[in-house]
């Protein structure tokens, strides 16, 4: 049975994906891992330190690796730089981070703007206000089982952690990737929601690597996994069954 390494975006854990664990461990030895800043792994760290760890931890399995918006940042980096360490990747809601170099200044700042609030304010205060962000309106339609339980996940975590992870590992810091999705030749499966606000970004990450499949799930926002979790499941276990059959 080949594995699967999931890695969740920013304020998860690997708790964020459990409602799809009965699903994929039918058919993988699956791996659910806390970001650094996250979870039970509060001390953040950067995306290509990450990257890193993960390689030295999970390379030698050779997983199937599956990331979601930061953890697919982390993901594609993985991917490009440990080529060996990814059998199959799989990317929802990624981005290859901020190409100009002004908006990428721009968007640290803010970033860290952001992060000093979470460590004044505390996590609920930041809870609420990361849960009315338009990026996560479509959030708006789950069952509330559902809200809450992500909601529940994301106060498990620290003031410290997150904002660690917004400092060091946030998209206004993180090397862009742009120039080097060309020379990425895993077979790659890029997941995005039709209502994403974000979609373009999935669809160019899409677009520059050779022979990536782009798959949008209607009637799903940033978050595919936890809006259409069925039609998203689907599409994960039938491109990793591909390899199988190969």
């Amino acid at each position: 049975m080949s594995s699967l390494l999931l890695i969740h975006g920013f304020t998860g854990s690997g708790a964020s994906w459990a409602e799809h664990l009965p699903g994929f461990e039918q058919w993988f030895d699956v791996v659910a891992v806390d970001l650094p800043g996250h979870g039970i792994n509060p001390v953040a760290t950067s995306v290509e330190a990450t990257a890193e760890d993960l390689a030295h931890r999970y390379g030698s399995q050779h997983p199937h690796v599956l990331g979601y918006s930061l953890g697919a940042r982390v993901a594609l980096r993985l991917a490009m730089v440990h080529p060996a360490s990814v059998r199959r990747l799989i990317l929802e809601s990624p981005s290859a981070g901020i190409l100009d170099t002004d908006a990428r200044t721009e968007r640290r700042r803010a970033d860290d703007k952001l992060a000093d609030d979470i460590e004044r304010d505390g996590i609920d205060a930041f809870v609420d206000r990361w849960e009315r962000m338009p990026i996560f309106a479509a959030q708006a339609q789950l069952p509330e089982a559902v809200r809450a339980q992500q909601r529940a996940i994301r106060l498990a975590n620290t003031p410290h952690g997150l904002a660690g992870s917004l400092r060091l590992a946030g998209q206004g810091v993180m090397t862009p990737l742009h120039d080097r999705l060309a020379h990425i030749f895993t077979p790659t499966l890029v997941i995005a929601g039709a209502l994403d606000p974000a979609r373009a970004r999935a669809e160019q990450v899409a677009a520059s690597i050779p022979g990536a499949r782009l798959a949008v799930i209607d009637g799903a926002g940033h978050t595919p996994h936890l809006e259409r979790p069925e039609a998203f499941r689907r599409l994960v276990i039938d491109f990793l069954q591909e390899d199988a059959a190969a």
